[in-house]
């Protein structure tokens, strides 16, 4: 299994969660073909079984903490 740090298609607003409908920030793609999407929630939830069977995972649950680069210091 590959973890993919830095995508080549990062997941947006419209990728949503398989699970619950949530924006997903998780992508697995499976050793048998095809993807899944999860939240992060979803992801931390699921995390040990997806590992079994994914070809990679793309994480992208770090942008949850990240400061927006137009925020102001006082915003910082």
């Amino acid at each position: 299994m590959t973890t993919v740090l830095t995508p080549a298609n990062p997941l947006t607003a419209a990728d949503r969660c398989d699970r619950c409908g949530a924006q997903a920030y998780l992508r697995v793609v499976l050793i048998s073909g095809g993807e899944l999407l999860f939240c992060a929630h979803h992801g931390r939830k699921f995390g040990p079984e997806l590992k079994k069977i994914a070809a990679e995972i793309q994480d992208e649950t770090g942008r949850l903490t990240e400061t927006p680069a137009s925020a102001g210091d006082d915003e910082r």
